[in-house]
C-alpha cells in the first residue's frame, strides 16, 4: 500500500476554540489511524543537521521550515491513493482545529 507523510500545523488557540465534540472526534480519527498501522507523533524541538561536502556535521537548534502556525505533529499513513490519504487526515485534530495538514506521497 502506498505511504504518505503528513505534517500537521496548528496552535493551542485554534485547538481551544474548536468545540470539544469536534476535538474528541478528531482524536478518535488519530486513534483509528494508529490502529490501521500509522506512525503518529507529536512534534518535539527540531534540530538542523548539515554536512556540506561531508566536511563535518554542523547542527543548529530550531526549525528550518517556516509557517504561520507551528508544526504540531507528523504521521506516516498508508492509503490506496492521494485522495484516500486526504480523506483520512481531513478529520484529524490539526485539520479541524483551525490548522492545516500537508500530505506528501512517499515514492
Amino acid at each position: 500500500m502506498p505511504k504518505f507523510v503528513t505534517i500537521g500545523y496548528g496552535d493551542r488557540a485554534g485547538y481551544d476554540r474548536t468545540p470539544q465534540d469536534v476535538r474528541d472526534a478528531a482524536h478518535a480519527q488519530d486513534a483509528k489511524l494508529v490502529l490501521e498501522g500509522a506512525l503518529v507523533g507529536i512534534a518535539g524541538a527540531p534540530v538542523h543537521v548539515r554536512n556540506p561536502d561531508a566536511s563535518g556535521v554542523k547542527t543548529q537548534d530550531g526549525r528550518f521550515m517556516s509557517s504561520d502556525l507551528p508544526i504540531a505533529g507528523f504521521a506516516v499513513i498508508g492509503a490506496a491513493s492521494l485522495e484516500e490519504a486526504i480523506d483520512k487526515v481531513s478529520q484529524v485534530p490539526c485539520a479541524v482545529a483551525h490548522g492545516v495538514v500537508e500530505v506528501w506521497p512517499l515514492k
